[in-house]
């Protein structure tokens, strides 16, 4: 499958993507449909694998996390591997178990925030749930409620004129969507997702659900270059580490693309990029391929190289200031090498050198992002995994605006440059 040329094209591709992926859960079985028509084959972590060179598989833990790779011909311990990490998940807002809320004559869903989101700017949008359920018996279901039955509202400027001096909001007061009038026989959530997964009330025994704005993303911009859209960090580099992997030919080297779910939130569950789902795949595949050597895991460690793509912060057009001025990535100018002195970022002068040359060699620019020394840095799942596998690892992304606002703002152009840039890196 080659990466299409279109850049126009591969971001409506883009587009299409991040309105079929409500949720991290979304985001998973999106991720496995293209695989499976791609020709990849699901395992199950419970079974015991056989893999032949240059078979294609995927796996999936916990719902919102997955892993798919492709078989090199030669043993990992010889070759090593080629991995490209993202996440799946987005700042939003959790519903919580005990979410009937009722109060001056409405019925509310009862939620709490989920990572650092832009707050203000979930109010006034047609919103809905999705995310998965948990029934009696043991099996899950992906749900999302059709049309935009929440809304948060903003509060007239009658009634508050101290919002011109700045808008202050309490999650646990202020940002409790409503769901209808407050008739007392009116049809809550527990009822609307039941009927949604197809079951009686009493069968949902759980749920993991989100908030989701329903707007599909679109362009936008002078010349409609530009991707609006919701979830973009980072389902973006989802979808371009999935469109790299998917066009990559077979080669002696095996390709792996893990995405995590629980970023947002430090990564601290077993799906995460704190937890073992990566560490236990690439153990596997180095027993497959390396059967009765002890020291091949390592050595297939040692020669590997993963590429940690998280989207990165494009230069704001009216707040400069807040960004370190030799330091500017551009919307539309290509992939972004991330670099932080205190180790926020994975990259070293190593592995910043390898990503730039596979860049190069594939007719890519590559742009640089640090921080101002005097503000904090965010970070990514790179120093996490470096941390726990020992790999080399080198921490990108495409340049956006808007970061963690319910609806942000990326380049087409970058979309084909980040596929091509991680294609690269797949075929080293």
């Amino acid at each position: 499958m080659p990466i299409p040329t279109d850049e126009l094209t591969l971001g409506d591709d883009l587009r299409a993507f991040v309105d079929a992926s409500f949720s991290p859960s979304h985001a998973v079985a999106e991720l496995a449909r293209r695989l499976t028509a791609a020709g990849f084959t699901e395992l199950a972590e419970v079974d015991r694998w056989e893999l032949a060179p240059g078979a294609a598989h995927f796996v999936v833990r916990r719902g919102g996390s997955l892993i798919a790779f492709r078989v090199g011909t030669a043993p990992l311990s010889s070759s090593g591997m080629r991995l490209v990490g993202a996440h799946t998940d987005s700042p939003t807002f959790k519903v919580r178990p005990h979410s009937d809320v009722r109060q001056a004559g409405y019925r509310l869903v009862g939620v709490e925030p989920y990572g650092g989101a832009l707050l203000h700017t979930w109010l006034d949008r047609e919103l809905t749930v999705a995310g998965r359920v948990a029934l009696r018996g043991g099996s899950t279901v992906l749900v999302r409620l059709p049309g935009g039955p929440l809304r948060l509202p903003s509060l007239a400027i009658h009634l508050d004129r101290s919002v011109r001096e700045g808008l202050t909001l309490d999650p646990q007061r202020h940002l409790v969507p409503m769901w209808s009038r407050d008739l007392g026989s009116e049809p809550g959530l527990a009822e609307a997702l039941a009927e949604a997964a197809g079951v009686d009330v009493a069968d949902v025994l759980g749920h993991d659900l989100v908030l989701a704005d329903t707007q599909p993303a679109a362009r936008t911009g002078a010349d409609g270059t530009w991707i609006a859209a919701p979830r973009l960090d980072d389902l973006a580099c989802c979808h371009s580490g999935l469109t790299a992997l998917l066009a990559a030919p077979a080669g002696e080297r095996t390709q792996v693309l893990v995405c995590n779910d629980h970023e947002e939130v430090g990564s601290g569950s077993m799906q995460g990029a704190r937890g073992s789902f990566l560490a236990d795949v690439v153990a596997r595949l180095v027993a497959v391929t390396d059967p009765g050597d002890p020291q091949a895991l390592y050595q297939a460690v040692a020669r590997s190289v993963l590429v940690s793509a998280d989207m990165g912060h494009a230069v704001h057009p009216t707040r400069y200031d807040r960004h370190e001025p030799a330091h500017t990535p551009q919307l539309g100018g290509g992939p972004v090498l991330k670099l932080n002195a205190n180790q926020a970022y994975a990259t070293d002068a190593l592995g910043g050198g390898w990503f730039a040359e596979r860049c190069a060699e594939a007719g890519v620019p590559v742009q640089y992002f640090v921080s101002r020394a005097d503000l904090p840095c965010g970070s990514t799942i790179g120093p996490l995994t470096a941390t726990r596998l020992g790999i080399p690892t080198v921490d990108v992304g495409a340049p956006m605006l808007a970061m963690h606002s319910c609806r942000e703002l990326a380049s087409a152009l970058d979309v084909s440059l980040m596929a091509g840039a991680l294609g690269a890196c797949l075929r080293d």
